[in-house]
């Protein structure tokens, strides 16, 4: 009895037992991750752009024979088809003197081949050709030494886009052009300004070294003069043609190359669309095409000489 007593006793001293938790975890599936679905979007974007922009510089930076180039390096199977096509062995290789580029693009592009069509019965060269071909040449080499001219002197180096070659039916010409921030003369009057001076005495100094005659030639725009004025387009063209005789012969050309000057006031528009334009401000330089002995010679003929002249009254 008394041990039982106390056993009883024992447990009812003891702390009762913690309590056992127990916790479940259940596990759910995630979605899917869409952090960096964008950024892949996005660098196909500027990759796409960067073409783009590449493809913008090559077409500006580019003249029309080296995007041909480029044309028929991706076209390999145009290279394939122009060598095994029929008379491919050919000096034209397969293709007509007067056909067009066979691009894939083409209507675009227009043909570059050169057809030469006789002059006459025989269909040799007509008289007079080999000195225009020397004058071609010569015309060349002056227009490069000019050029280098220009580009060599910091105070005409600006000017060089005023300078305009033309190969016409008189010869070379040579147009000294105005512009918005540029004028060769006072406004007005014939007097040339120190760096259109300069730039006539470089003119001079590299055609003194070539035999063909000049011609002067004074432009102007359409712009009236008001009303009294004794001055107009015509008086101002033909003085601002006489003061660039001046300053050639002063640098040292011939008057006997000298075949005319003229003074054609607003009648040759540089630009025609708009006769204001101070592009039409010029002055013309013309070295003209040497006749079939080789000789010098105006373009256009002039009025018979007389073989004496008379004495001055």
């Amino acid at each position: 009895m008394a041990s039982a007593a106390l056993k009883r006793g024992r447990n009812e001293a003891a702390p009762a037992p913690p309590p056992i938790i127990v916790k479940k975890v259940v596990e759910q599936a995630h979605g899917p991750h869409h952090g960096g679905a964008w950024k892949i979007a996005y660098a196909d974007f500027v990759t796409a752009m960067m073409a783009f922009f590449l493809l913008l510089w090559l077409l500006g930076a580019t003249d029309a024979n080296k995007r041909r180039g480029i044309a028929d390096y991706f076209t390999p199977t145009l290279v394939d088809y122009r060598q095994n096509s029929a008379g491919s062995t050919g000096i034209l290789g397969g293709d007509s003197i007067i056909s067009q580029d066979n691009y894939p693009h083409r209507a675009q592009q227009t043909g570059t081949r050169s057809i030469t069509i006789p002059r006459d019965a025989t269909g040799g060269s007509r008289e007079g050709d080999a000195p225009r071909n020397q004058d071609r040449d010569e015309f060349g080499r002056l227009r490069a030494d000019l050029m280098r001219r220009i580009q060599a002197s910091p105070d005409l180096r600006r000017l060089a886009n005023h300078v305009s070659f033309t190969e016409s039916e008189e010869g070379l010409r040579i147009d000294l052009v105005d512009e918005a921030d540029f004028s060769m003369f006072r406004v007005g009057t014939a007097d040339l300004l120190p760096q259109a001076r300069h730039l006539i005495q470089q003119v001079s100094q590299v055609i003194a070294g070539v035999p063909n005659s000049v011609i002067i030639r004074g432009h102007t725009d359409s712009l009236p003069y008001s009303a009294g004025q004794t001055t107009n387009n015509w008086t101002l063209s033909s003085a601002r043609a006489e003061s660039t005789r001046a300053t050639l012969a002063d640098t040292g050309l011939s008057m006997d190359r000298i075949a005319r000057i003229e003074g054609v006031a607003d009648r040759n528009p540089f630009v025609p669309q708009n006769r204001y334009d101070p592009r039409n401000r010029r002055i013309s330089i013309t070295l003209a095409w040497r006749n079939a002995s080789g000789q010098p010679g105006s373009a256009l003929p002039g009025p018979a000489q007389p073989e004496t002249p008379p004495p001055r009254q």
